[in-house]
């Protein structure tokens, strides 16, 4: 009997919703021109609760040598996984618990919503040799690499890319997967109709969403995910790393205008002006007036005026002798008796002897 998942279901039905959205998106979206030819505008593929997988099975998972998974693993409704023992597992290992039971249930979602994206460019021979822009490709029937294919996101970081393969996939010995120009490997999607081989020593990027089972030979790398809806997922000495994306685009035009025009204007404009103008002016003026007026005027003035005019008055003209009249007394007695004379001296005052000089 199938346990009962209340929380598992709720999480299923938000990206049900979700899927059918980005479907109707999908269905909506016209041609874009990439790298000289129309291709379809892929939208990213919503994995759900199966995106912290790393590797998916519907019918267990077999290991053999030392692999090392990062990201969570699990199978449904068969959990058998076999060869942990020489595994390395950064991540949980969900087994068949409800946590694997509800990403089986997006991972059928998923694998809905890449089939249904278009309109597709055909592929109609090897990938190998291509270099192919964001978009949607197809082939009916298989699709195969051999040698290095080549996925160019022209500097965009968003780019998606869906391959649309109506049977099988499979990659020959040594070949790769690209990624050029801002491509990441969380935007990679690879929708098979049946069953995918990884071969020997092939560098794989991308998710495979994969009907029926996943096969990765000896020593196969991939950044990616392994997600098998119906059967088995085969490993045999593998290193698997769960791709995230990392958003480049955002950070890059908002940084650019505030930096660039506050600096530039203020420091130019007050440094230029205040140092000049002052430092000018004010020395020039002031010395040159005042030293050279005030010394001439002043000396030349007093001293010629002044000690010509006093000198010239006082020392002319002396005091003439002045008569006076005594009162009269016996001769011999000491007494002033009759006329006399006495001289008197001139007095200093200039007005004074002007009087006396013009006596008779």
């Amino acid at each position: 009997m199938k346990p009962s998942r209340p929380v598992a279901v709720a999480v299923r039905i938000r990206w049900t919703a979700l899927a059918v959205a980005a479907a109707f998106a999908v269905s909506s979206a016209g041609l874009v021109s990439t790298g000289g030819s129309a291709s379809a505008a892929a939208v990213p593929v919503p994995l759900g609760t199966a995106e912290s997988f790393v590797v998916l099975a519907g019918a267990g998972i077999t290991n053999t040598g030392p692999t090392v998974l990062t990201g969570d693993i699990g199978s449904f409704p068969n959990p058998a996984i076999s060869g942990t023992g020489t595994m390395t597992i950064t991540g949980t290992n969900h087994a068949g618990d409800s946590v694997t039971q509800g990403a089986k249930d997006d991972l059928v979602t998923a694998y809905n919503v890449a089939a249904g994206e278009s309109p597709p460019s055909p592929i109609t021979d090897d990938l190998g040799g291509k270099t192919l822009t964001q978009g949607v490709y197809n082939s009916a029937s298989s699709m195969g690499l051999t040698g290095a294919l080549t996925l160019d996101a022209e500097g965009d970081a968003g780019a998606v890319f869906v391959f649309q393969v109506g049977s099988s996939l499979t990659t020959a010995t040594s070949s790769s997967v690209v990624l050029t120009n801002g491509a990441q490997a969380c935007n990679v999607f690879w929708q098979v109709g049946s069953s995918a081989t990884i071969g020997t020593a092939t560098q794989f990027r991308g998710t495979i969403l994969a009907l029926t089972s996943i096969t990765m030979d000896t020593g196969a790398t991939a950044v990616g995910r392994m997600l098998a809806r119906n059967g088995s997922v085969t490993l045999d000495t593998n290193t698997l790393t769960k791709p995230s994306c990392t958003p480049t685009t955002p950070p890059t035009t908002p940084p650019t205008t505030p930096p660039t025009t506050p600096p530039t204007t203020p420091p130019t404009t007050p440094p230029t002006t205040p140092p000049t103008t002052p430092p000018t002016t004010p020395p020039t003026t002031p010395p040159t007036t005042p030293p050279t007026t005030p010394p001439t005027t002043p000396p030349t003035t007093p001293p010629t005026t002044a000690p010509t005019t006093p000198p010239t008055v006082r020392p002319t003209t002396p005091a003439p002798p002045q008569v006076t009249d005594t009162p009269e007394g016996p001769v011999d007695t000491g007494d002033a008796s009759g006329e006399s004379m006495c001289l008197i001296e001139a007095p200093t005052v200039s007005w004074f002897g002007w009087i006396g000089a013009g006596a008779p």
